[in-house]
């Protein structure tokens, strides 16, 4: 569970207090709030019911008179325009209310253990009010150590459901599977096929979801052949897109459940020399840089990166102001963007 303070750091029994009623050095009671690990189970058990006991706050209120008003930004990478986009909405929304961001990367690599743990203490070590995670997935062990150590945190765009009680921010997915599959139905397409990425993945299942209910409200089955999932890359949507164009009766258009694979899409039809949009049309998702260079240019659902980041940041800062959101889960419109890459079958 999400847990925020709910006084000022500058209340309350100081360590030293907390120390004495635990029977421990200031020392010991430092390392148990400050979520070392090197500290004996029974030891942190009598911190943690003294600091309980005597209403001890841990984390400092954005309304604090004390520096640093500081929340971190993890990130899978600091590179790449996903990334880029998420960084510009947070630092724009921290400017407007006086917060300095810390920015982590936590990219999947040999020793990823230990990185995990580095910008968890990082962060504990520099009294950050709060964390957005920008992860595909937080492990288990992410989770549990935010909520012992009681600082608020918000997902942005999560790769999977997370749990019940955790505040999200992501994109009407649904919805923009619906809007790209209408558009491609408004031109004449009815052989409409769909490449996403991974099932477990949110993104994935709703997007497919709603393409789904946009060809039933045309009266048009879903073709299980039509139907393809994979790696979430170029190199995997272009396996899938071979798959399509020899089934005996290949798709005429395509939704593409992101802007990278279907850069794949397009490589797979230059093999088979085949254009877009005159042979396919292709529709992406997210909007990213990407789909205005590539050649045609990419019809894609946009997906508002900067703002769900910007959303994300404002929630935490109520959240650690002490006013828990209404709801867990907060959705942002998505909206197509028309370009070259879709047209009438055959045109």
């Amino acid at each position: 569970m999400v847990r925020t303070g709910s006084a000022s750091a500058t209340a309350g029994p100081t360590l030293a207090v907390v120390a004495r009623e635990a029977g421990v050095s200031v020392p010991t009671a430092s390392k148990v709030v400050n979520g070392r690990d090197d500290v004996a189970p029974d030891t942190r058990r009598r911190v943690t019911e003294a600091l309980d006991r005597l209403g001890y706050v841990r984390r400092p209120r954005f309304d604090t008179v004390r520096p640093p008003r500081l929340v971190d930004l993890v990130v899978p990478a600091l590179d790449g325009p996903r990334s880029g986009a998420v960084l510009h909405g947070v630092e724009e929304a921290a400017q407007d209310t006086g917060l300095d961001v810390v920015v982590s990367a936590d990219a999947p690599r040999p020793g990823a253990a230990r990185a995990q743990r580095g910008w968890l203490d990082r962060l504990t070590a520099r009294g950050s009010a709060g964390v957005l995670l920008n992860l595909a997935e937080p492990t288990p062990s992410q989770y549990a150590r935010l909520d012992q150590l009681r600082i608020p945190y918000v997902l942005i765009d999560p790769a999977v459901e997370p749990p019940p009680d955790v505040v999200s921010v992501g994109a009407a997915n649904w919805q923009g599977g619906v809007t790209a599959t209408e558009h491609l139905l408004s031109l004449g397409h009815e052989r409409i096929a769909v490449i996403a990425g991974p099932r477990r993945t949110l993104c994935a299942g709703a997007r497919v979801a709603g393409y789904r209910s946009a060809l039933a409200s045309a009266g048009l089955r879903s073709r299980p052949e039509y139907l393809r999932h994979g790696r979430a890359d170029e190199a995997g949507a272009r396996i899938r897109m071979r798959e399509l164009l020899d089934l005996p009766e290949p798709p005429t258009a395509v939704f593409v459940c992101s802007d990278r694979m279907a850069l794949g899409v397009y490589q797979a039809l230059a093999e088979r020399d085949l254009t877009v949009p005159h042979d396919v049309s292709v529709v992406g998702f997210d909007d990213l840089p990407e789909a205005r260079w590539a050649s045609p240019s990419l019809t894609t659902v946009r997906q508002p990166l900067a703002e769900m980041a910007a959303t994300a940041l404002r929630l935490l800062v109520r959240m650690a102001d002490g006013h828990r959101p209404e709801g867990t889960r907060t959705e942002l419109s998505t909206r197509l963007v028309e370009r070259s890459s879709t047209a009438p079958p055959g045109s």
